[in-house]
């Protein structure tokens, strides 16, 4: 007989919260909305409806946009988030570059940098400076005041320990494939001169995220995001959460064997889907199928980009990509048989590249590979927030953060991916 836990008392507070995350929530995503379609959509009495909406509405958190006609009575007003209430910043620590953002609430973008990184293996140092710079940068471009950022999402190349945050602990990455081992990044960003709210998780996690809040994943209940840059990984999206596993590391797919025994894979393993149909991988392959010849002394995405170019006139590069092609089918099809999504979406630089002009032989492969009753209720399609989606992914955490709580990040605390 199992022991019988005792039930969570729900007090005043917990209420008032939920009813705050709720509307505001609705309103991010469906508004704008009358006060009486809320009441319909949520099920909170009209009185609960007016009361919250008046109490965001003195917070400035929402404001009024315009009326709409009612059935013969007066004109309803209709409410919104106000996109001006405070802004957020994406940042993007990816293995060739750092890319900062900078948005409204609503995630109009108003200004973005990039800056390169000298080695795909870069030093943790170095990123955190070009973080740093690049945030400096934004605020200056779009010429607003610091203290309007409700906080600043950062999307990295590793497995994040979120639990570490909420037992009082120094939040660590962890990134092998790039040389990072129990990073303490939220410290060297507060070194740098942070001082802002940090949000710092997985960047394919983050990317799955804004595919999902707005791009290819929207309206999906269960999808897996899946992000080839030079690295490879994925977002595994269940009933609408993002599943993270025992220590948040859950969705490293470009880490599953798709060769026994294969080629040897940057993490140190071999056979893995990542070191075939990541771009540092493909290009390397693409290197021996020349003998060893170098493409160029170009950037990864330059290279990247040119390999495609070449696949009508070269034979060896056309045999690169076919291959590619099929590998990725068939960690596709790994996918559908694990999670029985009812999308996937294949993001990243170089998976949209690939994707653009191969996308109908990964879906066959795929079909070739998964359960076909199970497939055949699956979609297969391309990411619609192009190379960005990480940054603004990144960006979604801390208005996930003002959404779940019903409150500003900069005063309530948040459990999820957040360094105080």
């Amino acid at each position: 007989m199992g022991i019988r836990m005792p039930a969570k008392r729900t007090t005043v507070r917990d209420l008032r919260r939920h009813n705050r995350s709720l509307l505001l929530s609705k309103l991010y995503f469906d508004g704008p909305l009358s006060r009486h379609e809320l009441s319909g959509l949520t099920g909170l009495s009209a009185a609960t409806v007016s009361n919250v909406t008046a109490e965001l509405g003195e917070e400035r958190l929402i404001t009024e946009a315009g009326l709409v006609e009612s059935d013969g009575g007066r004109p309803r007003v209709l409410l919104r988030v106000d996109p001006a209430y405070g802004h957020v910043a994406g940042v993007d620590i990816g293995e060739t570059g750092v890319k900062v953002e900078l948005f409204d609430l609503t995630m109009n973008r108003l200004a973005t940098v990039e800056h390169p990184l000298a080695s795909p293996r870069p030093d943790a140092a170095a990123a955190v400076t070009q973080v740093a710079s690049g945030l400096r940068e934004v605020i200056t471009e779009s010429g607003i005041d610091e203290a309007t950022v409700l906080g600043v999402g950062v999307g990295v190349p590793g497995t994040v320990e979120q639990g570490a945050i909420e037992q009082g602990g120094a939040l660590r990455v962890h990134a092998p494939t790039i040389g990072w081992k129990e990073v303490p990044l939220t410290d060297l960003l507060r070194a740098e001169g942070v001082a802002l709210p940090l949000f710092i998780d997985n960047g394919a996690k983050t990317q799955g995220q804004g595919e999902m809040w707005f791009g290819a994943g929207r309206g999906a209940r269960h999808a897996v995001i899946v992000l080839i840059g030079s690295g490879v990984g994925a977002a595994v999206v269940t009933d609408g959460t993002t599943y993270r596993g025992s220590t948040s590391s859950a969705g490293e797919w470009g880490h599953t064997t798709i060769v026994y025994g294969g080629q040897e894979c940057r993490c140190g393993s071999r056979g893995c889907l990542e070191s075939y149909v990541g771009a540092e991988g493909v290009l390397a392959r693409y290197r021996k199928a020349r003998g060893g010849k170098t493409t160029s002394d170009e950037d990864e995405q330059t290279q990247f980009a040119a390999l495609l170019e070449s696949a009508g006139k070269s034979k060896a590069a056309a045999k690169v990509l076919e291959e590619t092609a099929g590998y990725l089918g068939a960690g596709i099809g790994n996918l559908v048989n694990l999670f029985n999504p009812e999308r996937i979406v294949l993001g990243g630089w170089a998976g949209l590249a690939l994707g653009e002009q191969y996308l109908p032989e990964i879906r066959r492969v795929a079909g070739e590979h998964a359960l076909a009753h199970v497939f055949d209720q699956t979609e297969i399609e391309l990411g619609r927030l192009g190379p960005d989606a990480v940054a603004i992914g990144a960006a979604t955490l801390p208005v996930a953060a003002l959404l779940d709580q019903g409150a500003d990040p900069r005063t309530a605390g948040s459990k999820r991916g957040t360094a105080a």
